[in-house]
């Protein structure tokens, strides 16, 4: 090698992540002996000195991880990212976090100034419409990057992916509302051709099939100002739906809202079942049935993947899910 090495050329020498080398370069205890010995082997074949004013100058020495998030005003993604800078924070990182409130332009603007900055590793619940780009820039970055909750529309493939079992907590929740005599029964909320809008469609679609029972989609960008205007429109039907499941706990609270609004008792007349389990889910009245899906839990886990995989060199499975499980409350159980 007849330029000066870097550390890509000594990341690659050892088969290890850029970040992991950074660690030893640093002198993390991150690193297990054996890869932090297979690093410093590579470091010594290649003769690799470090250039600790270029370090200093790329932000490498900061410990920083990137988590860019799609929209912090939902409860759901909020409490993934406090308890994942919870979590880094514990093993000596800060998480810098970044709101891009479903836009993007402003995503692709707060990845490029990360990866400026130095972050070590990055998070991200992708926006809708993500472009290719933005996945190769995270590639091009050699660090380790995941998407998380929801997958890139394209060009994320090759970017370890991390969420729950959406299906099979739509399914659990049809069986369930089918299982208290409902026969009508609307799925509320979700954007059309969207994966995450599928994916919790396709328990309710087994479910309801398999029963013989006719399908019903009311789309819509999940709010709970969606879900009372669902509400106030089903409410005026005859027959009227039974029962509804619904995108998430947000427009779940919206429909009983709109229920009561239209003198339609949640729980008695009409059963509901939201998605996520947030906190409200349970402090409302009626109580809202959800599908709780362990965001604390699931945060802290993509922390210590991440970790690992900075310290490691241990990359993730292409696709992790988590479990779900149906909480059931007064406002499907009556």
């Amino acid at each position: 090698m007849t330029r000066r090495p870097t550390i890509l050329d000594v990341a690659r020498e050892a088969g290890v992540s850029k970040s992991t080398v950074s660690l030893v370069v640093q002198g993390s205890a991150a690193p297990r002996a054996e890869t932090r010995a297979r690093v410093e082997d590579a470091m010594a074949r290649l003769g690799y000195v470090r250039n600790r004013a270029a370090a200093q100058l790329r932000g490498a020495d900061t410990g920083l991880i990137g988590l860019v998030i799609n929209d912090l005003r939902n409860p759901f993604f909020t409490e993934f990212a406090a308890s994942l800078q919870a979590a880094l924070s514990g093993a000596g990182y800060a998480a810098v976090i970044a709101n891009t409130d479903e836009d993007p332009d402003e995503q692709d603007r707060v990845t490029a100034a990360m990866l400026e900055h130095g972050v070590a590793g990055l998070v991200m619940c992708p926006t809708h419409d993500t472009r290719a780009e933005t996945a190769m820039r995270l590639e091009r970055a050699g660090i380790p990057a995941m998407q998380v909750l929801r997958r890139m529309d394209a060009g994320g493939a090759a970017l370890p992916f991390a969420s729950f079992d959406y299906r099979a907590g739509g399914e659990d929740a049809t069986r369930h509302l089918i299982g208290t005599g409902a026969r009508r029964i609307v799925f509320a909320g979700g954007l059309d051709g969207r994966q995450i809008t599928r994916e919790r469609m396709e328990g309710y679609d087994a479910a309801m099939r398999a029963h013989g029972l006719e399908m019903r989609c009311l789309p819509g960008r999940p709010s709970r100002a969606l879900g009372r205007e669902i509400a106030l429109r089903l409410a005026s039907e005859t027959p009227r739906v039974d029962a509804a499941l619904c995108f998430s706990d947000l427009v779940g609270l919206g429909m009983l809202a709109g229920f009561a609004e239209a003198g339609v008792a949640g729980g008695r007349d009409i059963r509901v079942v939201g998605f996520d389990d947030i906190e409200e889910a349970s402090l409302c009245h009626p109580a809202l049935s959800s599908v709780r899906c362990d965001i604390g839990g699931f945060g802290r886990d993509v922390a210590a993947t991440l970790l690992r995989w900075l310290g490691d060199g241990a990359r993730p499975p292409d696709e992790t899910r988590a479990p779900v499980t149906l909480v059931p409350r007064a406002s499907s159980a009556g």
